[in-house]
Formats: structure tokens, C-alpha cells, sequence
């Protein structure tokens, strides 16, 4: 072998040596990557992460204006704690190849780490970084369905523990040990694993969670949304990250894959399209020839989630079928669970619930053998002569997600809840998760109302009221202030001077005296500045207003300030006195 060695090109090496490492040991088929393979998987990784982005315009897009920063601050957490206890314990939960492995869950490969010397370091790293961006996706489908009304502690702690609620069903159709996976299951890129698990337990988070206030006092018609624009934007960006999501789980370019890998991308595209032709005549079936976005928001999205699972197993018009079927599903049992009185502000349980069983389940129908793969071992859909085996190991398949998903769920949120309270005190809900949680004061959406509607309910709110709100520097309007106070101050002298001529006019003298004159033309010069000192700016802060003296009814002219001794001219309102600040020349 090192003859050969010496020989070889530096592709030839490398094939060597892995046929010199397979000879000791077999390489997981997690990790039988080659550098080519590894270049893609790595590549996806990053697209999917920027699906992350793509959930949190959506889902902040869909709430209200109040709650916005806080749905996003979820999104952030979900890959912070649950990207973490990912490489904690998750992955290994999932692929660990420990001896005391099972087919109900791996254990072994915990807080992952090869060093230098292992072989397979590379492929190690980049199959854990593909993994870990299917998990954190899972995780933050199921931010939208609690949006408005959790306790923004409590998801910190359920996003640090809803790993487990994903790694294990993922470690039954993925795993080596897992017993769908040995029975022959079959989900390319996690119609199940991630959007049925994610859709599952967003269906029972809603549930447990109870409807936001006043959800349905009016009927079960959607709330208006908060940002419609940044919700258009999160589709566009999860369109694009689902290309890499579907793309990417061919787990490779080398051999046949790539052919595979450009057909899953082209069968996204198509699924998308029928299911976004389906939704848009739904809307307008529905809505009287009007457009609603959310229907062609979701309806699109759950023909995505539809493909997932087959994505290169299908011919064209299957996939158009596939995707049409999904979104249709999706936009009629939205209005269904509204009726149940579960309220998803995001439509997650049927997106990602709904539309994951089926994309599971379409795999039993339409799945052609992908010669020459081993992705479906052999094995053909209904419609392609397969006969009912792969059908019904699909249709488990999807029955146990869904369960383990709304099961662990409700057990998890149960145990957070002895701990920490799970739903918003009421008051806080009503002012905002933005404002309670993070001291984020939007302007104009009601605030004020709410705040002076819980004033007399002995709430305090001492430290809301001081909150200034967003989009302005304090400073700056601490200034503007100060800038009116001095406008006013001067108008005060302009109006008195005019009384003071006034009244000379009144006791008869004919013509002004030219000390009258002479401050008349005074005050003149200094309020128009400006108009007749070009060198002088025209602003307040520029201004240098000449200040006088009145002293039993005569002017000088003086630095100092004036008080007036005249008993017969009415009170001026004081104005009130403002922190000086030295950018100004003020007046006293």
C-alpha cells in the first residue's frame, strides 16, 4: 500500500487512505463525507442558519407591534440555549455511538470534541454543524405558536430543554439505531423529524398556553398583523434557505448525488409553485376576490414543508400535486384550529404540523427508487409499484412524530410551569412583552391607554412610565425643549416692550423719545439678527440677544437681566426653568 502511496495523485491519496481506515474500522454513513461532500454539507449549514432570520421576520411580522423585539429575542435564544444543549447532550442523544445505544435513543459522542489526530475530525465537525442547523430550526417553529402571552424566562427555559423533544424522533428515522430508520422509513430532509416535531408542539404549547386576551371576542377572524412587509420578507428568506435545507440533505456532491441534489432543488421550487397557485385561488374563493396574505404566506410555506420529506424522489407534476395538496390543507385547517379555540398567531400547527404528515405520508405514494441510492433501500411509493410496505411504514412514522411531539411537549411545559410560570401575568400582556420584558417603549400603539387603564389598579408602574420610547435620543428632544422655552422667553420681552410703547402712545406723547428709538431699533436688530447680519447664523444657537434694564421707566442698555416694576402691565406666565445646557446662549 505505500508504493502505492507514492505513486498516487493527491485525490488517489486520499481514497487510499480511506480504504487503509476502512480496514480497521467501518466510517458511520454520517460520516463517509469526502472533501467535496464536506464543501456542501458545510455550505447548506450556513444558508439554513440564515432561515433563522427568515422565521423571525415572519413571526414578528404576524404579532403585534408591541411584541415584535420580544418574538425576535426568542428567535435569538432558541439558537443561543438551543444550539448549546445541542453539542451538550443533543447530538448525541441523536447519533452517539455509544455502547449502550438502543432504538429509542443514542447515547454516547456527548459534548462533541474530537481531537487533532482523529481521522474523520473534518466530517465529524461538519456533520454536527448540518445536524445542529435542523435542530435550532425545529426549536424556533414553535416561538411563533407561543407568541404574545409566554413568559419570556420560562421559553429561555424551554428552549434550553426542548433539544430532547427533537433529538430523539430524529435519532428514530436518521439514526443508525433508530427503529423506523431500520424498518425502513423515509424523510430526505425532515417533513417529520423537524416541521412535524416543530408543528406538534406548537399545536400543544398553543393548547396549554390558552388564547391571547380578546383573541375571539370578536370571532375567530385573524388579528391584523403588525408588519405585513417584514412578513412577505420572511417568506423570501426562508424560500431561499429551504433550496440549501432540501438541496443539502443529498449530504454530498461526490457520485450520483449531485444529479440529486440539483433535482431536489428544482422539485422545491415546483412544490412551491403549486401550492402557491392553490392558496392564491383559495384567497380569493374565500375573501371575494381579495387577497389575504397570510393564506398565500402559509400556504406556500406548507407546500415547502410538504416536499421536504421526498424531495428528489418525485417527478415534476408530482411535486406540483404534492405542494397544491399541502398548501390547501394548511390554508382550510388554519380557520379549524381557530374553532378549537387553539390560537397559533403564526399558523405553525398547520404549516408545519398538518403539512408534515402529509409530506411524510406523500413519500408511501410517490416515491421513486433513486438508483443508484440507497435513500428508499430499494424500495418504490404506491403509485410507482411499490406496493403498501413503504406506505405504511411512512403513515407510523408519522404517527409516532406527531405523539412523541404533542406528548413531550405538554410534559415538558408542565414541569416549567411548577417552576416558572409559563403564561404572562395579564397586565403584562396588555402592555407588551417588549415593554415588560426588554424596556423597549414603541410610540403610538396604545401604551398610553394601557398604562392609564392599570394606573388605578395598584399596579406599579413606576418603572415603565420612565421608559422613553424608541426611535428618539432624549437628548435631542431635552434640547428642542430647552430651544422653545428660550423662544418663549423672547417673545415674553417682545410682548412687554410692545405694551411699554403702547402705553406711551395712550398717555399722549406724540412723538417717541430717542431713547425709546433707540431700543426699539435695539430689539429689532437682535430678533432679526439674521436678516441683517450676514455673518451671524440664523439659529438660536448663534443668536446674541442684547438684554436691558427697566428702571422707573427708563432704558439702559446693559449685559444683565430686566425686571419690571410696572405694576400696571399684566403677569406674564412664568416659564418653566429647564437645566441649562451650555450648547445654548441663554437668556436670563
Amino acid at each position: 500500500m505505500p508504493s502505492k502511496l507514492e505513486n498516487a495523485t493527491a485525490a488517489q491519496v486520499t481514497a487510499l487512505k480511506g480504504v487503509i481506515r476502512n480496514s480497521s474500522y467501518v466510517i458511520p454513513g454520517l460520516y463517509d463525507l469526502s472533501v467535496e461532500d464536506t464543501n456542501w454539507v458545510l455550505t447548506s449549514s450556513f444558508i439554513i442558519f440564515t432561515m433563522q432570520t427568515g422565521f423571525g421576520m415572519l413571526e414578528s411580522g404576524c404579532v403585534s407591534i408591541k411584541n415584535e423585539v420580544n418574538i425576535m429575542m426568542k428567535n435569538v435564544i432558541d439558537i443561543v440555549l438551543g444550539g448549546f444543549t445541542y453539542w451538550l447532550f443533543g447530538y448525541g442523544m441523536s447519533f452517539g455511538r455509544g455502547p449502550f445505544s438502543n432504538p429509542f435513543i443514542a447515547i454516547g459522542d456527548f459534548l462533541l470534541d474530537p481531537p487533532v489526530g482523529d481521522e474523520l475530525m473534518g466530517q465529524i465537525f461538519a456533520a454536527f454543524l448540518f445536524q445542529l442547523s435542523f435542530a435550532t430550526t425545529s426549536t424556533t417553529i414553535v416561538s411563533g405558536a407561543m407568541a404574545e402571552r409566554c413568559n419570556f424566562k420560562a421559553y429561555c427555559l424551554f428552549s434550553f430543554l426542548n433539544t430532547a423533544v427533537y433529538c430523539i424522533p430524529a435519532g428514530w428515522v436518521w439514526g443508525e439505531h433508530g427503529f423506523l430508520n431500520n424498518l425502513g422509513a423515509v424523510d430526505i430532509a425532515g417533513s417529520g423529524p423537524v416541521h412535524l416535531i416543530g408543528g406538534a408542539a406548537s399545536f400543544a404549547s398553543a393548547a396549554m398556553l390558552g388564547p391571547r386576551l380578546g383573541r375571539y371576542a370578536e370571532g375567530i377572524d385573524p388579528l391584523p398583523l403588525g408588519n405585513p412587509v417584514n412578513a412577505c420578507m420572511g417568506l423570501f428568506v426562508l424560500w431561499w434557505g429551504w433550496l440549501a435545507f432540501n438541496s443539502g440533505s443529498t449530504y454530498g456532491v461526490s457520485g450520483a448525488k449531485w444529479q440529486y441534489a440539483a433535482r431536489a432543488a428544482v422539485m422545491t421550487m415546483m412544490g412551491s409553485f403549486g401550492g402557491g397557485f392553490v392558496s392564491s385561488l383559495y384567497s380569493f374563493w374565500r375573501h371575494d376576490g381579495r387577497m389575504d396574505i397570510m393564506d398565500l404566506i402559509n400556504g406556500i410555506l406548507g407546500s415547502l414543508v410538504s416536499i421536504t420529506a421526498g424531495c428528489f424522489l418525485y417527478r415534476a407534476w408530482e411535486a406540483l400535486i404534492i405542494g397544491a395538496l399541502g398548501s390547501l390543507l394548511c390554508v382550510v385547517t388554519m380557520p379549524l384550529f381557530d374553532r378549537m379555540g387553539v390560537d397559533d398567531p403564526v399558523g405553525a400547527s398547520s404549516v408545519h404540523g398538518v403539512c408534515g404528515i402529509w409530506g411524510v405520508i406523500a413519500v408511501g405514494l410517490f416515491a421513486d427508487n433513486p438508483i443508484p441510492l440507497d435513500t428508499t433501500k430499494g424500495r418504490s411509493g404506491l403509485f410507482k409499484g411499490g406496493g403498501w410496505y413503504l406506505l405504511g411504514i411512512q403513515t407510523l412514522s408519522a404517527f409516532c412524530l406527531a405523539c412523541w411531539g404533542i406528548c413531550s411537549t405538554i410534559m415538558l411545559l408542565y414541569v416549567i410551569n411548577k417552576i416558572i410560570p409559563i403564561r404572562m401575568d395579564p397586565h403584562e400582556e396588555l402592555l407588551g412583552a417588549d415593554l415588560t420584558e426588554h424596556r423597549i417603549r414603541h410610540s403610538q400603539i396604545g401604551l398610553s391607554r394601557a398604562i392609564s387603564a392599570l394606573a388605578p389598579i395598584k399596579i406599579d408602574l413606576q418603572e415603565i412610565i420612565g421608559i422613553q420610547p424608541i426611535g428618539i435620543n432624549p437628548g435631542h428632544e431635552r434640547s428642542i425643549e430647552q430651544l422653545r422655552a428660550a423662544d418663549n422667553k423672547l417673545q415674553q420681552w417682545q410682548s412687554y416692550l410692545e405694551q411699554v410703547t403702547g402705553k406711551g402712545n395712550k398717555l399722549g406723547t406724540a412723538q417717541k423719545t430717542l431713547e425709546e428709538q433707540q431700543l426699539e431699533t435695539d430689539i429689532t436688530l437682535n430678533l432679526k439678527s439674521a436678516d441683517i447680519e450676514q455673518e451671524k447664523p440664523s439659529s438660536v444657537f448663534g443668536r446674541k440677544v442684547r438684554s436691558v434694564h427697566v428702571i422707573k421707566d427708563k432704558w439702559s442698555e446693559d449685559k444683565g437681566s430686566y425686571k419690571t416694576n410696572n405694576s400696571e402691565l399684566p403677569v406674564i406666565s412664568p416659564v418653566s426653568r429647564l437645566d441649562k445646557d451650555g450648547n445654548f446662549a441663554w437668556l436670563d
